[in-house]
């Protein structure tokens, strides 16, 4: 398939243009990290100042190839603006449910990675048995497995996402929303990290130790306050973005 690239509409806020640019981005950090399932999971940012509607991959790109510019914008009934192209519609569930039920999430992401679908076939998978959990466990939601692409699936992730930013789509994959994108990334990694740590913990043949309770609510106490930060992530977000660029990457087009 022909990757489809278009210069900057002139008539584009420079919030918008910048929003795709750190989206574009976002595809290939994911890629770079091998967080990817062929074309089949999808990363969005809601449009600043324009907060029904966001923008999210053409369907059928790989994350490689995407650019600010590649990028379509969808309102919450589906509809797609301006821009013309094939788009995921599980896709378009999960990201408009998040955010019709979230107002302060502007960045959701989503992955099908090995780690995250193999903890999300274990009933509350994740156990505070690694600094890494530690970063998110005080905010895992886990949300059982609905018809894909419905208006019921799309209620209902909202309702989760009440109960928590880092989500855990069981029997499915993992599911992170942020104010930011460097905030969305960062949570992410963490439950990523968690994930491939616990699954490890379950292959050998003793009980991993468990981090004692009084630990765990200090951590959570201490997370709650930075994650509220918006510059949660964001040294780790840049760092990523560098990478990506001197590997390469040409996501400002």
């Amino acid at each position: 398939m022909a990757v489809v690239t278009q210069l900057r509409n002139t008539e584009m806020s420079d919030a918008e243009w910048e929003a795709r640019c750190d989206l574009a981005a976002l595809y290939h950090v994911v890629d770079y990290m091998g967080w990817t399932d062929g074309i089949n999971t999808h990363f969005s940012m809601r449009v600043p100042g324009e907060p029904d509607k966001f923008l999210i991959n053409r369907y059928g790109e790989m994350f490689d190839e995407i650019t600010a510019s590649s990028l379509i914008k969808m309102d919450f009934d589906g509809n797609l603006i301006g821009e013309q192209g094939n788009f995921n519609n599980a896709g378009f569930t999960i990201h408009s449910g998040v955010y019709k039920a979230r107002p302060e999430a502007n960045c959701v992401t989503h992955t099908h990675t090995r780690t995250g679908a193999g903890v999300s076939m274990i009933a509350k998978g994740i156990r505070p048995i690694s600094q890494d959990a530690l970063q998110i466990f005080d905010d895992i939601a886990y949300h059982p497995y609905g018809v894909p692409a419905t208006v019921e699936e799309c209620e209902s992730l909202g309702r989760t996402c009440q109960e928590g930013s880092c989500v855990v789509l069981m029997n499915h994959g993992l599911l992170t929303y942020a104010p930011t994108v460097q905030g969305a990334y960062m949570r992410l990694y963490n439950m990523e990290r968690a994930c491939e740590l616990e699954l490890i913990a379950r292959q050998m043949n003793t009980e991993p130790v468990m981090i004692e309770p009084y630990v765990v609510h200090a951590a959570a106490e201490r997370m709650q306050s930075i994650r509220d930060n918006e510059t949660y992530g964001l040294m780790d977000w840049q760092g990523m973005v560098r990478t990506v660029e001197k590997k390469g990457a040409d996501f400002r087009r």
